[in-house]
């Protein structure tokens, strides 16, 4: 056989198992601390903080990229990391900033202040400057956690597996939630899935026609009982008693549609 013809082919069989040889010999060197650094690629961002450090979340905002500190953050951007499984910008380029992983598997700071952590929960952004939380309501997450975390006093380094988006049916039976929140949360999300968007526009459709009855109803029982006052004044306790019952009513079922509308979203 032509020797033109088999360098190339023991080049096409040699070339993964040179590699593979190569991998085992890196994670030997490195005390096989190479798993523990980030699947994603990195690129250097300044970013504004006092407290910049490995696993910090990161948003961006006017001003440029900031630490996270609004809970269900939709302007998450990614994760300071300390360890990139590749950089693709110069060394003095990392020296002014800081490396960011947008994907993949990172160590993120978490906190457990806002409830344990546990491998499969979603985690977003907290009001603590770059660092994540358990997510409780639909809202928008940077991923999943791989791992726990159950400290409240001090944070947590654990892995994450990155996936920002608008999550839904994370409401915890252990918190309550109240109207302003979900309306709060719905005006700061930047999508909302068909079935979310219909559960707000019945919420607000259900308290506009509550409040317009119960409005209506009053006026047109305020009057005639005004004007019944008017042609009989001997009978002003029984028609007061009469508004009074009427008032009652009007109240219980404007109190009855609010609570409709409140079941709506949080149901």
């Amino acid at each position: 056989m032509n020797n033109k013809r088999i360098i190339p082919i023991l080049s096409i069989v040699f070339r993964p198992v040179f590699r593979a040889i190569c991998f085992v010999f890196f994670c030997v060197i490195t005390g096989g601390s190479a798993m523990a650094f980030s699947s994603g690629v990195a690129l250097s961002l300044p970013i504004k903080g006092v407290d910049v450090s490995d696993g910090s979340l990161v948003s961006s905002s006017q001003a440029g990229f900031v630490l996270s500190e609004i809970e269900y953050d939709t302007a998450f951007y990614g994760v300071v990391t300390t360890s990139p499984s590749m950089v693709f910008e110069s060394a003095e380029a990392i020296s002014d900033g800081y490396p960011v992983v947008i994907s993949g598997n990172v160590q993120v700071r978490v906190s457990a202040k806002n409830g344990n952590i546990g491998a499969g929960d979603n985690i977003t952004t907290s009001v603590t400057p770059g660092v994540g939380e358990r997510a409780d309501y639909d809202g928008y997450v940077v991923g999943t956690a791989n791992e726990s975390c159950e400290s409240v006093e001090k944070e947590c380094l654990i892995s994450v597996t990155l996936a920002p988006r608008f999550a839904q049916g994370m409401k915890s039976a252990m918190k309550a939630t109240n109207l302003l929140q979900n309306v709060k949360r719905a005006v700061s999300s930047p999508f909302l899935s068909p079935l979310t968007s219909m559960r707000y526009l019945l919420a607000v459709t259900t308290t506009a026609v509550t409040f317009f009855l119960a409005f209506y109803f009053f006026g047109r029982s305020g009057k005639t009982g005004i004007e019944a006052l008017g042609r009989n004044p001997l009978a002003a306790k029984k028609i007061g008693l009469g508004m009074l019952i009427n008032f009652i009513i009007i109240l219980a079922i404007s109190g009855f549609g609010l609570m409709i509308a409140y079941m709506i979203l949080v149901l």
